[in-house]
């Protein structure tokens, strides 16, 4: 938030957050005494994720961990390979003319025959 603009030229999206975090400081500090930010920890670590989105990421790698281990503990039955799903089942003949596909000289293929 090096200018507190946003993309499109309105405030940043985590302006607010940062609000919060000023308001705080400013009820709960003086000049003389700057132990009261402590109490604003929560509205700084709320401002910090929105800035880096540190424990959204953690939490994304910990789900796809799981998935991950689930996966390779109990693999499907029958599951589709990579090619099938690629390709949706569609234009399963054997040379080109089964396709009613035209051989083109500029696109490269497997020669027939």
């Amino acid at each position: 938030m090096a200018s507190g603009y946003g993309l499109n030229g309105g405030p940043s999206r985590c302006f607010p957050f940062w609000q919060e975090v000023l308001a705080c400081y400013v009820i709960n500090t003086n000049n003389d005494d700057v132990k009261g930010a402590g109490k604003c920890a929560p509205q700084l670590e709320d401002y910090m994720e929105c800035l880096h989105h540190r424990k959204e990421a953690a939490r994304t790698r910990a789900i796809q961990a799981a998935y991950r281990k689930k996966m390779l503990d109990d693999p499907r039955d029958g599951a589709p390979t990579a090619g099938e799903i690629r390709s949706l089942g569609l234009l399963k003949g054997e040379t080109m003319e089964e396709k009613h596909l035209k051989v083109s000289k500029w696109i490269p293929h497997k020669k027939e025959g």
